[in-house]
């Protein structure tokens, strides 16, 4: 097969959702100047590892891709190799001088230069495709808006019915042991008209469900208008046509009741959030840096589920923080068994350099690991109950993939409730007895749990 005119570029994205967005806009970028995006490293002249930095446990998976990858300027067609995103904005300089492989590191305040750096490594590209090509009538806006580039990346997507939507870079909240304000910045909210218009196009493109992302969606609009306004965004959101809104990283502390009397009113948003609350105890909070109490998150809670009931709360802990006693552990153990969240996740605190935290005392690695799994196995617990009260109730069910017919003449399907979010949460394994296709939303009668997962039939 010939090979095209046009270089190749290859990305790959690493980390967390709002990666994902940041991969899908230089995609988009790479297209408009006119270069083809393959699927396959091996097809590319040009490879980028999209990295992630948060944590070690990420950063050694993005020096590991960064290697994987590599191999293909011997094996493959590959001319250069850019290193992009987090860890390459928190470790340029080491990245420069341990991983020669690298021709090009590009920080995260960067990505609009994508299509110029290419340009430089392997020439431009043989045709171009102009903007209306890209984004139909988004064209205007492409110039000032590079998150409208993504929608040239659509088609390549394995979910093209789920679309995440990043509604601010940057974060604020300077959590003793969080790295992101010094990689990314401080806190800036994109304009409502930029996300609406996204939104929109994105509804255009087949989205079904729009999942909002940010280091703290919750504080939405307090840079530009001076106020949170995340409840009119997802006013607005909610006429983009879109089946399912839904909300992520919504730190508790700035969760109001505005936002929750709007997440009770509007049947597009999903009765389900995401809020990290990291830790139950205040001393430990306020070491963490967090604004919160547990008292204060107690409240929370009781007022989400009295207002939205139903409501699944989804949450991440931290245990193991420097000065995390056992008594600590305890009432934190204590804390997630009453409180007896819908889902939950855990793990180590990671020292990392530069963070207020990592000149705290720290708690022993074996120690971290041991309340991480003593916390697991109780959630583990709960969640198995809960997902039994689902037993004999229909519930909406978005089908995210279908197999192909068996011998008997149908296939099997995997979806999920509003209650869970696509990648993270559990899923409704169910027989395909009719045509059916991804995005599409249907009644299922829940009929078993198989632990982590429901089992479903049409009704």
């Amino acid at each position: 097969m010939a090979r095209s005119i046009s270089p190749q570029i290859y990305l790959v994205s690493l980390g967390c959702d709002k990666n994902r967005v940041d991969g899908e806009v230089m995609i988009g970028t790479l297209r408009g100047a006119g270069y083809e995006v393959p699927n396959d490293p091996a097809d590319a002249d040009v490879i980028i590892i999209n990295t992630c930095g948060f944590i070690k446990d990420a950063v050694q998976e993005s020096i590991d891709m960064v290697l994987e990858l590599a191999a293909y300027k011997q094996e493959g067609s590959c001319r250069a190799l850019i290193i992009v995103g987090c860890m390459a904005e928190r470790y340029r300089k080491e990245i420069l001088e341990t991983i020669p492989e690298a021709d090009v590191i590009i920080g995260v305040g960067e990505y609009e230069k994508i299509a110029e750096v290419v340009a430089g490594l392997v020439g431009p590209a043989s045709g171009s495709v102009n903007a209306a090509q890209i984004s139909g009538e988004a064209a205007a806006a492409i110039p000032s808006d590079p998150y409208l580039l993504r929608l040239a990346a659509r088609h390549d997507d394995a979910i093209p019915h789920v679309a995440y939507v990043k509604i601010s870079e940057g974060c604020d909240n300077h959590c003793t042991y969080c790295t992101i304000p010094s990689i990314r910045g401080a806190y800036r909210s994109r304009t409502m008209e930029s996300i609406l218009e996204e939104c929109r196009l994105l509804v255009e493109a087949g989205a079904k469900e729009l999942v909002l992302v940010a280091q703290d969606t919750s504080l939405y609009g307090t840079d530009i208008y001076g106020e949170k306004r995340l409840p009119a965004l997802l006013r607005e959101i909610a006429k983009s046509g879109a089946d399912w809104i839904r909300l992520m990283y919504a730190y508790p502390e700035h969760i109001t009741s505005d936002l929750i009397d709007v997440m009770a009113e509007l049947p597009q948003i999903c009765k389900y959030i995401d809020m990290p609350i990291q830790h139950s105890e205040d001393s430990v909070l306020a070491r963490m840096g967090r604004a919160g109490s547990r008292a204060a998150l107690l409240e929370l809670i009781a007022q989400l589920r009295e207002k939205i009931p139903g409501i699944a709360i989804r949450t991440t802990l931290m245990v193991g923080f420097p000065g995390e006693t056992a008594e600590d552990f305890k009432n934190l153990y204590n804390f997630v068994r009453d409180v007896k969240f819908d889902r939950l996740g855990v793990f180590p605190y990671s020292q990392e350099e530069g963070t207020p935290a990592a000149t705290m005392k720290q708690v022993r690695s074996d120690v971290k690991i041991s309340r991480m799994d003593k916390l697991m196995a109780l959630q583990q617990k709960i969640h198995f109950a809960k997902q039994r009260e689902y037993i004999g109730r229909t519930l909406p069910v978005m089908i995210d993939s279908v197999s192909k017919p068996e011998t008997t003449g149908h296939g099997s399907c995997i979806g999920r409730t509003q209650y869970d979010a696509y990648e993270v949460d559990a899923v409704v394994n169910f027989d395909k007895m009719t045509n059916l296709f991804p995005g599409q939303i249907v009644p299922m009668r829940i009929t078993g749990a198989d632990d982590y997962d429901l089992k479903g039939v049409l009704e």
